[in-house]
């Protein structure tokens, strides 16, 4: 099992930046793929951005250009820099890791990002 700690929500004005974080810990913790999603009141979940063990990364076409990806290795943990953040971003951003060989990953419960007009 993996537990996973994420931090770094909150309230932002429009134009502004957050950065989020989410640690990884437990055992067998060989982490392959790991990324965000969100999820906006009355939306389904959506892929934010993903970044593999290589730091191949993946991003949705609406984060193109605003946000950043990165991970960590040593730490087990992964970063999402998000700049120009407009009231469209607000959601629950969740974490989302995948360990080798498993077919499923694990979730965060989730941190709250309000993007003010």
């Amino acid at each position: 099992q993996v537990q996973l700690v994420e931090s770094g929500g909150g309230l932002v004005e429009a134009g502004g930046s957050l950065r989020l974080s989410c640690a990884a810990s437990g055992s067998s913790l060989s982490l392959n793929v790991m990324g965000w999603y969100r999820q906006a009141p009355g939306k389904q979940r959506e892929l934010v951005a993903t970044i593999s063990s290589g730091g191949t990364t993946n991003y949705a076409d609406f984060v193109k250009g605003r946000f950043t990806i990165s991970r960590d290795n040593a730490k087990n943990t992964v970063y999402l820099q998000m700049n120009s953040l407009n009231p469209e971003d607000t959601a629950v951003y969740y974490c989302y890791v995948r360990r080798v060989y498993y077919a499923m990953g694990d979730w965060g419960k989730g941190t709250l990002v309000t993007v003010s007009s």
